[in-house]
């Protein structure tokens, strides 16, 4: 829908930065369908249940002390895209106060470019623990994405109570993570501003890179680990059709998301699976997640390729 109103909007970028996040929001959504949001009464409350039995679950298989954001939102896609812009912002704004003055093709370029990224996630992204890194707050916060979550339970073929309850597993456990380690917001936003300060000034930091890279790979290791201990169902069948969508992929969605760094994404779950699987086989739940009491406990790279490492650093 809107494609027309979504170039438009992005011709008509205005401002004098390289992006103008106004035109982003409005093109991002031109381009988008919202999605419906009528939820019946049951449904609204499945989503409260899963949410509040998730929150339950981890608890007692993690040990970890946490509870969940205030804000929990059950959205269609505009209200992620809108949630999400303010983001982007943030993360681009010290590259952009170092930009000089951009001629309008280009700010036109950069602002479509956003906009493209913001419609492409916003149509596929199923749930969202959101820090809300670099924010003037401590506010986190919980998403569901309801039409992208209906329609890929749908073209999985799988039960769509049982499969939004999988997803509302998933984003509690980044909740436990976040809330049982409170220096964790902040420790990966120094990180990233450190990263983008010095990209904004030509300067390709690859240490940081490679830190913010592995402090990831334990977020979505240890995700992944909880869910397979958590959840109280068999989902080998979701896992594998999942997958199986994954890898069905054309080759234009293959790309983009390779560009939007989605690829990566899903090493960091494998990596980071396989080290807290070692872990906690070898000395329990609990131990694995001691990673979550200081920076200095989180693995090194190396160690996430030989757990053994940490184990004897920090557990011996």
């Amino acid at each position: 829908m809107g494609i027309y109103h979504s170039v438009r909007a992005v011709a008509g970028a205005t401002g004098d930065g390289p992006i103008d996040w106004t035109a982003v929001a409005e093109a991002a959504k031109e381009s988008t369908d919202p999605g419906d949001l009528a939820l019946s009464a049951a449904e609204t409350e499945g989503y409260t249940t899963d949410v509040r039995d998730a929150r339950d679950r981890v608890r007692a298989v993690s040990g970890l002390d946490f509870d969940l954001p205030e804000t929990v939102e059950i959205q269609n896609r505009h209200h992620w895209i809108d949630a999400n812009v303010a983001t982007f912002e943030r993360v681009m704004a010290p590259i952009e106060q170092q930009a000089e003055y951009i001629p309008g093709v280009a700010r036109a370029v950069n602002t479509g470019s956003m906009a493209f990224a913001l419609s492409f996630l916003g149509n596929n992204v199923l749930g969202q623990y959101d820090p809300l890194l670099l924010a003037d707050n401590d506010d986190h916060a919980l998403y569901f994405v309801r039409p992208n979550i209906q329609r890929v339970a749908g073209q999985l073929g799988v039960d769509g109570d049982r499969f939004r309850r999988w997803i509302a597993f998933h984003e509690v456990t980044h909740a436990a993570e976040f809330g049982a380690a409170p220096w964790l917001s902040d420790h990966m936003e120094e990180t990233m501003e450190e990263t983008i300060e010095k990209l904004s000034s030509g300067e390709l930091d690859r240490s940081s890179l490679g830190e913010l890279d592995t402090t990831m790979t334990a977020v979505e290791g240890y995700a992944e680990l909880l869910m397979d201990r958590a959840f109280d169902d068999e989902y080998d069948d979701l896992r594998r059709k999942v997958n199986e969508r994954r890898q069905g992929r054309g080759p234009v969605a293959t790309l983009v998301r390779r560009f939007l760094g989605l690829g990566m994404k899903r090493q960091q779950y494998e990596r980071g699976k396989a080290f807290f699987e070692t872990v906690a086989d070898a000395r329990g739940v609990a131990a694995a997640g001691r990673v979550w009491e200081s920076p200095e406990t989180l693995p090194t790279d190396e160690e996430i390729e030989t757990p053994r490492l940490w184990v004897e650093r920090v557990l011996d």
